[in-house]
């Protein structure tokens, strides 16, 4: 009797912790973005400039791994220096809060040389082998858990990470995307980057 009274007071303790870890967790996640994350992707995860990308409505899970990969020394990069010491609970709600923002809306610069890059986006390039990006970042360039958000990115960031695949600086997540990268021409990286900027 007093084994099972201690099983069930142990329990309650263990119920009434929870949310006070999750409480704990939250207020460390928005230190880490006052602190760090807004300094490159701004508060709200919408990056004042092209050399760093929008986290604003990025895939969470996807957003989780690259922390970890940065951490972890999978991927290289600026980060690798702020990831350091992220624990699994505050990469998981720093991906969470990031996640959870409203992406801003904006409109190719030149709609002409834009439309190039929708086709490929879309289509792909038979000639050439190129498959549609579409075929895995879906139709809306929304990507899926595991894939990463395109639309609404900066188009000199999302060119910048195709020119890494092909030089293969990018360091993590490299099987696909090459191989896709290195099929694509300059003019093609622009054009589909231009699209993707405009989709929301």
């Amino acid at each position: 009797m007093m084994v099972r009274k201690g099983l069930m007071l142990a329990g309650c303790v263990l119920l009434l912790g929870a949310p006070a870890q999750a409480a704990d967790i939250k207020a460390r996640v928005k230190e880490i973005v006052a602190e760090r994350c807004s300094l490159c992707h701004g508060v709200d995860g919408e990056a004042a400039t092209s050399v760093y990308p929008r986290l604003a409505a990025q895939n969470e899970t996807y957003m989780v791994k690259q922390l970890k990969d940065f951490r972890d020394g999978r991927r290289k990069g600026t980060m690798n220096e702020m990831a350091r010491d992220l624990t699994d609970e505050e990469a998981a709600g720093l991906a969470a809060y990031f996640s959870g923002k409203k992406p801003l809306s904006r409109r190719p610069l030149d709609a002409d040389f834009a439309a190039v890059g929708k086709y490929i986006f879309h289509n792909g390039n038979r000639y050439s082998g190129i498959a549609p990006c579409a075929s895995c970042h879906g139709e809306a360039g929304r990507g899926t858990e595991q894939l990463p958000r395109l639309a609404g990115q900066h188009p000199a960031y999302v060119e910048g990470q195709l020119m890494e695949f092909v030089s293969g600086s990018r360091t993590n997540d490299r099987s696909i995307m090459h191989a896709v990268a290195t099929k694509l021409t300059i003019l093609e990286m622009k054009a589909v980057s231009a699209y993707i900027g405009g989709l929301e």
